[in-house]
Parts: structure tokens; sequence; C-alpha cells
């Protein structure tokens, strides 16, 4: 079977943790792409700060420009209402039965996942990829996998990542401080935020 990662999220804006966690991933599962599907409505985010889809999609557009096994995907884009992963991995397995899906996630989100809309169905429909970050304690991660793995069968491993502490939300604060965000996304996303204003501070 074809093996695809799938990275969501708001991606507001996308930036190099999530291009080395994507890259990451790819090599240590084995995976024949990676693909980025930015969320339109998380039930589980504030989305006073999510700027437009418009500028979301051309910034992850730029950012994986020039490396063949990522792509992005804008389906949930067009569903309306809240955006559910559980929704997005049985639409994606209708179409696409001979493939197996990894959806990576931060180890944190972990401790989160039964909270998710239907739990069961995303973890019956991928294999998931956890990235673990510092601070998260080494004998609580493996423990939620084991209790994870018992009550729903499901397939989980640990990704292992260098540790960045780089967020979407560092790199708007720093836009609204107008501080340098150079190094932080890839040159063509800093260079697009400057051009269409993304992030600045409207007080000033």
């Amino acid at each position: 079977m074809k093996k695809v990662g799938i990275m969501g999220g708001t991606f507001n804006p996308i930036h190099i943790a999530h291009l080395i966690l994507a890259e990451n991933a790819y090599e240590q599962f084995g995976l024949d792409e990676v693909i980025f599907m930015p969320s339109k409505r998380p039930a589980y985010k504030d989305l006073n700060d999510v700027i437009d889809e418009k500028y979301r999609q051309e910034m992850i557009e730029l950012a994986i420009a020039g490396n063949s096994h990522f792509r992005i995907d804008t389906m949930e884009f067009y569903r309306e209402g809240n955006t559910y992963t559980a929704d997005t991995l049985l639409e994606l397995t209708d179409k696409n039965p001979d493939v197996e899906y990894y959806f990576i996630i931060g180890a944190d989100s972990l401790f989160q996942l039964e909270r998710w809309s239907r739990p069961e169905v995303v973890m019956a429909l991928s294999h998931i990829v956890a990235a673990k970050r510092n601070d998260e304690d080494d004998e609580d991660v493996v423990a939620k996998i084991k209790d994870l793995k018992e009550k729903y069968n499901a397939t989980i491993d640990l990704l292992k990542i260098p540790q960045m502490d780089i967020s979407s939300s560092m790199i708007r604060e720093k836009r609204q401080q107008d501080k340098s965000v150079r190094y932080y996304v890839p040159m063509e996303v800093e260079q697009y935020m400057k051009e269409n204003h993304l992030y600045e501070n409207t007080d000033v």
C-alpha cells in the first residue's frame, strides 16, 4: 500500500518546524509523500487571529515548492461548519482505499485525542505519528500510547525530531512587534508576509 503522511493544522503561518517535522516523518516511516492539509474551522481553536484561507494556502505552496514529496490539499476549505479529522480521514480512505495514512501530530495532542470528534475513527483509519518535545515526560507519553493502543487497538509511534521552540503564535507576535522572522520561515514566506502586510500591528 502507498504510505501517505498528513500534516494538519491552520498553518497560521507555516514555519520551518512544520517542514522539518514533515521531512523527518517522511524519512523515518518511509512515506511516499506528505500532504499539508490546512484547516478551515478547527473546532478546538480560537479563529479570531486566523487569516484568510487564500493567504495560508499560498504561504504553504511557497514553503513546499521544490520538494517533490510534499504537496498541499485544501479539501477542508470546502467543508461547511467545523473541520473534523474524522471526516477528512473517512473521505480520504473512501477515495483511496489502497493508501495507508500516517497522521502526524505533536505528542502533546495524544493527551487530547480522546476529546476529538470520533477519536475511534481517527485511530482506526490512520497510523498516528506523535512528535515528542522536550517538555513532555517520557514515561507519561509512553503510558498514554499504551493506553490508547489498548483502548482503541490504535497504531501509534513516536517520531524523533530535533527540538525547536518555534510556533505560529511566535511568528505572529514577532510580526506584530515588527521583529524579524528571518530563518523562522522560508525566505519566500517571509517576503510574502511583508508584501501582503500579514500579521502586522494595525494600531501602529
